[in-house]
């Protein structure tokens, strides 16, 4: 039986297992089996591989490799019951039995994303307990699951960028399997599910990788969380099989639909055919023919991470948009220091980043001290990731608010509506859907010494806000290593209930991107805007025959546009508009919206809110009127 892996333990048909390790380090690897004195040299390979066979072997079975007299967990463990520092458990992946037959993957058109953190999405912090509310996500509208990084990481919660095991979903949501029910059953909702990754360095503790090979990381590259992944030095070849196969690994035994890579500007390869684009083919391959998306995070913007392979690309999928997300929070909220000073908020910012995704495409950029992002013209707007929170974005306000909770409900609103009916890709974090009152603040718990190094250094990233670096609120910034920090990042489920209006308005921004062709098509030449003032816009998104929707966007006061000497304003012929959806309908906790054109008041567009129109059949007596000219 073929093996599914190049390196790790798997379990053969005759009952023995086989374990492949590559370690250089040693010229002799021993597999241990963990409580008993049961020792099994592996023999070695050519570039420095260690394989053979452990005979009467099951399912469940923990054990360690011997290097050099000492014992350590398999750096290729797909499960590690007492986390990192204690023993690998082999896994057979076979023994799930998959319900999901008939899905077809994940495509990016269309998609709505929902990022989550499963150990405060629910009070237990488990896969079963998020099971039991992917029905909710379903209902109101979300298709795509990205779902923060699992691979095992040590302390009793965090993050999960700082995991040392990456193919071993940690110990702290459940079991492998539980892992698989998750995924399993979101598929039957119909819902996709993709996983964040990091592939540009390994956690602090806990990462045993350096005890078998000198060559899992590089020097040649400075890397702002340690060392850089080795991708192009020495002995790159088991390094990049490493990760390919990691991301592969993924696809094919937990039928993920996708991932989304970590920090992708900290991820270092001058190799002929860069590591991102190996890992694409390798996704791909193992999806054997099911959709597949790869989403990227880039802070410098670099646009050929999405292009195609032959137009000199790596052949992602897409790319998150963070230059939306800065003048979007501008614009609600008027600050703009540390790296939002480069943001006004304006309606054109927001106009351009909906048309053209990333606003710095080589412009010079003053926080930086230098120019700032790629040229991105030719991208579709699907493939631009928009969000007004994510996970690093609610925590860096220092004290973990929501966006509700920083601006006025009236602008969240609009605010929410050009997200969700924009034609980018949109993005929710947990919670975001019902306003949620819990924080999202950064948390990790680690061993005492490295409290300290994240505690003050946490303390020095965010000394960039001059309103967090005051004395003042450095007293009460929370401390990542408190579980009481932790604790209050949870997920309160009865505030769906509590905030019903909001969420519903959530559903039915949704539903209308759903059903509504314009608001559906994603393509750039079937949409445009026009500025109406530097708080309001509008966006006219050109429909079949010419069923057009118009969105108003006022973040500012009423605005009395008149006259209207704008072009998008006009009604198909024959046809007037009316309101489709309003954010300041009372079902929406609103005050109501009267009609936004009159005889008497050319256009009134109501102050902080959004307004879909769709067009009408006209009166013929009101259009005749309309075209009668008056008498001289």
């Amino acid at each position: 039986m073929p093996r599914r892996l190049p390196v790790g333990a798997e379990l053969l048909s005759d009952g023995s297992a086989s374990f492949r390790v590559w370690a250089p380090k040693s010229q002799r690897v021993e597999v241990l089996l963990h409580d008993t004195t049961s020792k099994f040299e592996l023999t070695p390979e050519a570039d420095g591989y260690h394989s053979g066979t452990v005979p009467e072997l099951s399912d469940g079975a923990l054990y360690w490799y011997v290097v050099n007299g000492n014992r350590f967990p398999d750096p290729v463990s797909r499960y590690q019951p007492d986390g990192p520092h204690g023993p690998s458990q082999i896994v057979d992946p076979t023994k799930f039995k998959w319900t999901d037959q008939a899905w077809k993957g994940s495509k990016l058109a269309g998609q709505v994303i929902y990022e989550l953190h499963i150990g405060t999405f629910t009070p237990e912090g488990t896969w079963q307990a998020a099971i039991e509310k992917l029905p909710h996500l379903a209902e109101t509208g979300i298709t795509l699951l990205e779902v923060m990084p699992v691979a095992e990481f040590p302390g009793r919660f965090g993050w999960g960028y700082d995991g040392t095991f990456m193919f071993a979903p940690t110990r702290l949501y459940g079991k492998p399997d539980d892992f698989r029910r998750f995924v399993d059953e979101a598929h039957r909702l119909g819902l996709g599910v993709i996983l964040d990754v990091v592939y540009n360095h390994l956690g602090p503790d806990g990462n045993y990788t350096g005890c078998f090979s000198d060559h899992y990381f590089s020097h040649k590259y400075d890397n702002e969380w340690g060392d850089a992944i080795n991708f192009d030095g020495e002995q790159n070849g088991p390094v990049r099989e490493f990760f390919a196969k990691n991301a592969s690994y993924w696809i094919d035994e937990y039928h993920l639909d996708g991932l989304r890579l970590d920090a992708t500007q900290q991820i270092f390869d001058d190799s002929p055919e860069h590591i991102l684009t190996v890992i694409g083919n390798e996704v791909r391959a193992a999806a054997k023919g099911r959709a597949t998306l790869i989403v990227n995070e880039n802070e410098r913007q670099e646009a050929r991470l999405v292009r195609p392979v032959d137009q000199g690309g790596c052949g992602l999928d897409a790319i998150w948009n963070d230059d939306f997300h800065h003048s979007a929070r501008v614009a609600v909220t008027g600050h703009n220091e540390a790296y939002f000073t480069d943001y006004k908020g304006t309606a054109q910012e927001l106009i351009s980043s909906l048309k053209w995704g990333f606003l710095y495409q080589g412009q010079r950029y003053q926080w930086q001290q230098a120019r700032r992002g790629h040229y991105s013209l030719d991208l579709q707007p699907a493939q631009f990731i928009t969000f007004t929170q994510n996970h690093d974005q609610i925590a860096n306000s220092g004290t973990g608010e929501r966006l509700h909770q920083m601006t006025s409900i009236d602008q969240y609103k609009a605010l929410t509506a050009l997200l969700l009916l924009g034609p980018n890709t949109p993005m929710l974090f947990q919670g975001q859907e019902f306003a949620a009152s819990a924080p999202f603040l950064f948390f990790a718990d680690h061993k005492p010494d490295l409290n300290t190094a994240i505690r003050e250094g946490r303390l020095k990233f965010l000394s960039q806000f001059p309103s967090l670096a005051t004395e003042e609120m450095k007293t009460i910034l929370p401390d990542p290593s408190a579980e009481e920090t932790f604790r209050r990042c949870i997920l309160d489920w009865s505030e769906v209930e509590k905030n019903r209006e909001l969420y519903q308005f959530h559903c039915d921004l949704l539903k209308l991107r759903r059903d509504e062709p314009a608001f559906r098509s994603q393509d750039r030449h079937r949409f445009d805007a026009s500025v109406l003032s530097n708080d309001a816009f509008v966006l006219r998104f050109f429909g079949e025959r010419s069923d057009d929707r118009l969105l108003f966007i006022n973040f500012g006061r009423d605005l009395i546009y008149d006259p209207a000497p704008e072009p998008l304003l006009a009604p198909p012929p024959d046809q007037e508009w009316e309101i489709l959806l309003s954010s300041e309908d009372p079902a929406y906790g609103g005050r109501g919206t009267p009609p936004l054109e009159s005889e008497e008041l050319i256009w009134r567009i109501p102050a902080m809110a959004a307004v879909v129109l769709k067009p009408r059949k006209q009166d013929p007596e009101v259009a005749i009127k309309q075209r009668t000219p008056p008498k001289k």
